[in-house]
């Protein structure tokens, strides 16, 4: 039986187990605090005491998703050594195209330089090269995720989306329901050592994608805030600082994988039944 463990269970992990659990997968893997996943082996790892050896025993796929800190990543400093003991068929570590850094507007693929320009996107390159030099893990470079309760339908119903506008900025998305496809074409053809953009077909710019939610729920959409009236935090902020558009060609020329959502048109219509109750009655509110 095909065993993974996920290191961090989280949006993107559990959207993978969802479509690995129903063929039959053993699921383990880890949180902060052990809170129980249905369907899932729980360890608790919060950074600090390492997980068990044993736990990973019979384990085929390892996925990595815990993001870097400011002392690296922590799966890393912690398992690294246990780790290269075993052999596993698939090794998957999800990084960012915060790797490529600020291209102005202009077009990155996987043979693009690798010059992030934000502390994390330095943070995840590290972890890149630790992973791929121990395992020769297949590196995914996710773009701005959304899917379920994450998007901008739920911002717009609950108040808090913004109509920031900077001029030329441009931002690469993903449908979480995506990444966990790439990830099952990947398992099913690896190719270790390579490196994957995750992200749709068309970048746009935000204060787009905001518009869109706004007129599926018929809402009015918030006014534009210029960028430079904008009282972002820090980390809001640091997002503003990188303007690209990502190319997935290689997903789709090596591993055939064809988007459920080619656009954040369609992810963000499907996701319309899956707002939660009470939003749903705000939507019927705002609309009457």
């Amino acid at each position: 039986m095909p065993h993974l463990f996920c290191f961090g269970l989280g949006f993107s992990a559990q959207a993978l187990i969802r479509r690995l659990r129903p063929a039959g997968w053993k699921i383990s893997g880890t949180n902060r605090d052990g809170t129980e996943l249905e369907g899932v082996t729980v360890w608790r790892f919060d950074g600090g005491t390492p997980v068990r050896a044993f736990a990973f025993e019979g384990v085929t796929h390892l996925l990595l998703s815990v993001p870097p800190g400011a002392d690296g990543d922590p799966v890393w400093k912690h398992h690294h050594a246990m780790l290269a003991q075993r052999k596993f068929d698939w090794v998957g570590y999800l990084s960012t195209t915060g790797v490529y850094g600020d291209r102005g507007g202009d077009w990155v693929d996987e043979e693009s330089p690798l010059a992030p320009s934000t502390e994390r996107g330095r943070r995840r390159l590290e972890a890149e090269r630790a992973w791929l030099d121990l395992l020769d893990a297949q590196l995914f470079r996710l773009a701005g995720i959304y899917g379920p309760g994450r998007n901008q339908l739920v911002s717009m119903l609950d108040g808090t989306a913004r109509r920031i506008v900077k001029p030329g900025q441009v931002f690469s998305r993903i449908h979480v329901d995506d990444i966990a496809g790439v990830l099952a074409a990947s398992i099913a053809a690896p190719n270790p050592g390579r490196a994957y953009n995750v992200c749709d077909d068309e970048p746009a710019p935000p204060q787009d994608v905001v518009a869109f939610a706004a007129a599926l729920l018929g809402m009015e959409p918030p006014p534009e805030i210029a960028f430079a009236d904008a009282d972002l935090s820090p980390m809001a902020r640091s997002f503003y600082a990188e303007s690209k558009r990502v190319s997935n060609r290689r997903i789709k020329r090596e591993l055939g994988y064809r988007w459920l959502y080619p656009t954040y048109r369609e992810g963000l219509r499907a996701l319309i039944p899956t707002l939660p109750p009470h939003l749903r009655e705000a939507r019927a509110t705002a609309t009457r």
